[in-house]
């Protein structure tokens, strides 16, 4: 059993931070009513100390001349320091910025599937509108690319915004209010707070696929079947959409016909076939298709993105 590494530390702790006053929290509202809003305050009350000793030190910094572009651009690439600069309104980098710098980080995710996304708007009240591209509109799996690639990725970066609207030929998705440890924090003291579409784990395990190789991995409690094209590699859920039996088995074809680099999973059951590049779209009758996990290099870790809902902590272990 190989445990997956975390990306840092520090945020991890600070996100483990932010948990824990959630639940105490909760916890305090069992004592009353009066237990919780003064539990609140207090919370409140520290988070706006601290909020304001962290905008003196970059006031002190910018008036030594320390504070330069290039120390800028280090503190904002930093998950730790951005989570904290975002909730304390002192990020230096405009809501449209961090959209795009989004939708950036996950276009390669989007590429692999043969599709993109394209920012048409940023409303002055937090709304984005989206437009998806290539085999992304009309796919499928469109709304768990979103849900869990691009919803995710832009609620970290911009959790101001409102709701995210897709531009295309079917319903719109909206998405919940944006929540990062301390920032759901502050969200939750100002009113109800709702779940994050989903979370990205560090599975670096899942890189260790050669290419055509097809493997099994249980990621914080969510099996998966991961299998490597060239130098990408694709994350499913271990569910046949043919038969509903555990993919484990499964080969990597290349089907006569199809272009280089193209692949199909083949279920060792039914032996439906399944795209790997339009997000496991079934291949020939029966349609259906494979429930797909975007999977990105983030902070150098492999990582996948998962619903927020599904499987509690564990590490990463391949089957």
């Amino acid at each position: 059993m190989t445990q997956a590494g975390s990306r840092d530390p520090a945020t991890d702790a600070l996100r483990r931070a932010g948990e824990r006053i959630e639940e105490l929290l909760d916890a305090s509202s069992a004592a009353g009513v009066v237990a919780r809003e003064r539990s609140e305050e207090l919370v409140r009350q520290v988070t706006t100390l601290y909020g304001a000793g962290l905008a003196r030190m970059l006031e002190i910094l910018e008036g030594t001349g320390v504070l330069t572009f290039a120390v800028q651009d280090a503190l904002v690439a930093d998950d730790l320091v951005a989570s904290l600069l975002l909730v304390h309104g002192l990020h230096p980098q405009g809501a449209r910025t961090r959209v795009e710098a989004a939708l950036e980080s996950v276009r390669p995710y989007l590429g692999t599937h043969g599709g993109d996304v394209e920012l048409l708007d940023l409303s002055d009240d937090g709304v984005v509108r989206l437009r998806l591209l290539g085999s992304c509109d009309g796919c499928p799996s469109s709304a768990a690319t979103l849900e869990l690639a691009v919803h995710a990725a832009i609620e970290a970066a911009a959790p101001e915004t409102t709701s995210i609207e897709v531009v295309a030929d079917r319903p719109t998705a909206q998405a919940t209010p944006a929540v990062i440890p301390v920032a759901a924090l502050r969200a939750r003291l100002g009113g109800p707070g709702e779940p994050v579409a989903g979370r990205w784990v560090a599975a670096p395990e899942m890189g260790s696929l050669a290419a055509g190789e097809v493997g099994g991995f249980a990621v914080d409690g969510t099996d998966l079947l991961v299998c490597r094209i060239g130098a990408d590699v694709f994350a499913f859920a271990d569910r046949c959409a043919g038969c509903g039996s555990s993919m484990a088995g499964a080969r990597l074809e290349r089907q006569a016909g199809r272009p280089v680099g193209a692949g199909v999973l083949t279920c060792p059951h039914c032996r439906s076939h399944f795209d790997v590049r339009r997000a496991g779209a079934a291949v020939g009758a029966g349609g259906g298709h494979l429930q797909p996990f975007p999977v990105l290099v983030r902070d150098g870790v492999l990582s996948v993105a998962l619903p927020r809902n599904s499987g509690a902590p564990e590490p990463a272990v391949a089957r």
